[in-house]
């Protein structure tokens, strides 16, 4: 039996853990239904679950994070620290579950998945779910959390670049990211100083948690960092961080640059999509534009970023060892579309120099 043409050796084992029987029963129904996933146990607290990962040794972890007994988030704490597993984990979207999803990807989950809603229907959470799966049953943790502590240790410090940019009028620099983006964009946005060029996000994330993720980089940040809003200013000193469930395109008026905010069909699973945002790019900015692709799984991007090439735009793409998932990036340097391939740490003084430098025109 084959997946996309590729041998199956062995299902990815799924632990779920959840207060909610309901929960856990819907998410277990769900990625029964793959062929290539099995759930090989269910926990209802993390001292279930505790010992549940040392018998079932799983693949993946889907996480709960407001529970009884033991909460989610010190329980994966524990958990990096002690025995690191890709965990997902599988929020409720108030407000309170959004926050606390983005504590958890700075502490070592993965992704975020919404419960299902009113508007978000359980097979929608069982599609993306299992993607999401995939995409994370491959990664290092020991690795990743190694090069964490490395990061921690060597320089804890936000590095900026503090020079003029006089050159950056009207100059536009795009991001897209996917799995492991949340941490790739703070690493990004808080070398980014308060006078960068105008910078538009796209990072696949579920509807209401890019609010919260918006406003915990502005308290970090020197550039202000808000969820777009349609027919927001794209401005020196400001990053729009496009909202989850909605699409976000770049528009020109003149010498003004601004954003569309509006809905529309799934582009490669997702939306927002990356490539829906840098394909505006490439119209509107052309030449004026700096594109850059991190970590995140699929193609996303891919054909944005050839796009915003033909047009004039310099690229980047984060390179291998510090991508939680090298999909995303991957795809883009296939094309031929990108100019350089860096460590995480570098992109922003890279893309403030490509910003700040005259384009010339090939040839």
């Amino acid at each position: 039996m084959t997946l996309d043409g590729q041998p199956i050796n062995h299902k990815i084992k799924v632990l779920v853990v959840d207060d909610s029987a309901i929960v856990r029963k819907a998410i277990q129904e769900e990625l029964s239904r793959e062929r290539d996933i099995s759930v090989v146990g269910t926990a209802p607290d993390p001292y279930v679950a505790r010992d549940k990962i040392l018998s079932l040794d799983p693949d993946v972890i889907t996480l709960d994070i407001e529970m009884p007994r033991m909460d989610g988030l010190t329980f994966l704490r524990k958990l990096m620290k002690y025995h690191p597993i890709p965990v997902i984990i599988v929020s409720s979207l108030t407000a309170s579950g959004s926050k606390m999803a983005l504590d958890a990807l700075s502490f070592g989950a993965l992704e975020v998945v919404s419960k299902p809603s009113a508007s978000y229907s359980v097979g929608d959470m069982g599609l993306q779910l299992a993607e999401k799966i995939r995409a994370v049953s491959t990664v290092n943790m020991l690795a990743l959390r190694k090069e964490a502590m490395r990061e921690r240790e060597g320089g804890s410090e936000i590095r900026t670049v503090s020079s003029a940019l006089s050159e950056t009028t009207n100059k536009i620099i795009a991001i897209g990211a996917s799995t492991g983006g949340t941490e790739a964009l703070k690493t990004v946005l808080t070398r980014m100083p308060a006078n960068a060029p105008g910078i538009v996000v796209v990072q696949h994330m579920p509807a209401k948690f890019t609010t919260s993720f918006a406003e915990r980089l502005n308290t970090l940040c020197q550039v202000r960092v808000k969820e777009a809003a349609d027919g927001d200013s794209v401005l020196n000193g400001q990053v729009l961080i496009a909202p989850g469930n909605f699409h976000m395109l770049l528009k020109r008026s003149g010498a003004r640059y601004y954003v569309e905010v509006k809905t529309g069909p799934l582009v490669h699973h997702q939306r927002p999509a990356v490539d829906v945002l840098f394909k505006s790019v490439a119209k509107f900015a052309g030449s004026n534009a700096v594109g850059v692709i991190l970590t995140g799984m699929g193609a996303d991007g891919a054909a944005g970023m050839a796009a915003m090439k033909a047009s004039g735009a310099k690229n980047i793409a984060q390179d291998e060892k510090t991508s939680v998932v090298f999909g995303m990036p991957k795809e883009a340097i296939k094309t031929g579309a990108v100019d350089q391939v860096l460590p995480i740490d570098h992109i922003a003084h890279a893309a403030l120099s490509m910003a700040g430098s005259p384009r010339k025109k090939d040839g």
